[in-house]
């Protein structure tokens, strides 16, 4: 698995970037599931109640590789999906508001057959996993987010705190239109192994792992699609339909909630997602990784997949 070449002049597909084996050669099923108007990948492995993974920026299914093995063996039905227009599923001209992202999900939730689901994102997985606890709450059984805030308590930090705005500055530049689509694909997605050193800690990710994430990147209109949902988070601030979602959000989530950060995060200061469970009216655990950076379930796996499991093992996860 390696960065597709220039000098072929041919950009990756889905098939060949995406639909590839778990480490250690763990059997994986690919299937594209029907949700809400569009398809989605989804990578699939064990058997049980349904644990649902939704990855972030910039990345696809792949970046839950450990976790799904780990989910496997203890008794669920690990499933990691690709966002809208994202790895293999459907790249729409439209449709990346996070309410309807959110709808994505759920739908994808149905379309397995599941009442319900145990949503675990990360990053915008993890504003969509709020998101969609708010909106289906009957489909959500429990929450875990890694690496983002409620979503009422992103968009206090982004324009309150000139620290968050400075730590998020590649959000801020993607509200250009053409360059930052050019730039995360220019030189075979080089920015995209560049972006995931620089955010993680002291424990970087092997060039092997980088140049899966480049590859995915490079297949056509992935790039365009993958920063559309960062353009209406920061461009709906003052606009009537963000104003409408945020008031949404204020519904409390009624779930119980697993909140997981890194110490070293230089993307989501800790400071800003501390202080989330304000929104939550259930169970509400909050982790701190110390050590780790932006992808604590990469940079640290097992002892991320561990907190994990444990506290989807728990019947009480109040403490």
């Amino acid at each position: 698995m390696t960065a597709p070449s220039s000098d072929s002049g041919t950009p990756p597909t889905a098939a060949t970037a995406v639909r590839i084996d778990l480490p250690g050669g763990r059997a994986v099923t690919h299937r594209d599931v029907a949700a809400n108007g569009a398809r989605f990948h989804v990578a699939e492995v064990g058997d049980g109640p349904l644990v649902l993974l939704l990855h972030g920026f910039p990345q696809f299914w792949w970046t839950w590789r450990h976790q799904l093995t780990a989910l496997a063996d203890a008794g669920y039905r690990a499933v990691a999906m690709d966002l809208r227009g994202v790895g293999g599923s459907d790249r729409t001209p439209r449709g990346y508001d996070p309410a309807n992202l959110a709808l994505d999900i759920t739908g994808v939730i149905r379309s397995l057959g599941e009442p319900d689901a145990a949503l675990v994102g990360h990053d915008l997985g993890g504003y969509l996993a709020w998101t969609a606890a708010v909106m289906r709450p009957k489909l959500v059984r429990r929450l875990v987010v890694s690496s983002m805030p409620h979503p009422r308590r992103w968009r206090s930090a982004m324009m309150a705190d000139f620290g968050q705005t400075r730590a998020s500055s590649h959000i801020w530049g993607f509200q250009r239109p053409f360059i930052p689509e050019r730039q995360l694909v220019a030189d075979d997605g080089a920015l995209v192994a560049e972006l995931i050193r620089d955010w993680s800690g002291p424990l970087l990710p092997e060039d092997a792992d980088l140049d899966v994430y480049r590859r995915a990147m490079c297949i056509p209109s992935t790039a365009h699609c993958s920063i559309e949902p960062y353009r209406w988070m920061m461009r709906s601030m003052a606009r009537p339909d963000g104003l409408q979602f945020y008031r949404r959000m204020k519904r409390p989530v009624r779930v119980p909630t697993l909140h997981l950060h890194g110490s070293l995060d230089p993307v989501m200061r800790t400071r800003s997602a501390a202080g989330s469970g304000e929104y939550v009216e259930a169970p509400y655990r909050w982790r701190l990784f110390d050590g780790l950076g932006h992808f604590p379930h990469e940079e640290d796996p097992v002892g991320f997949s561990t907190e994990l499991v444990n506290w989807l093992k728990d019947p009480e996860p109040d403490r």
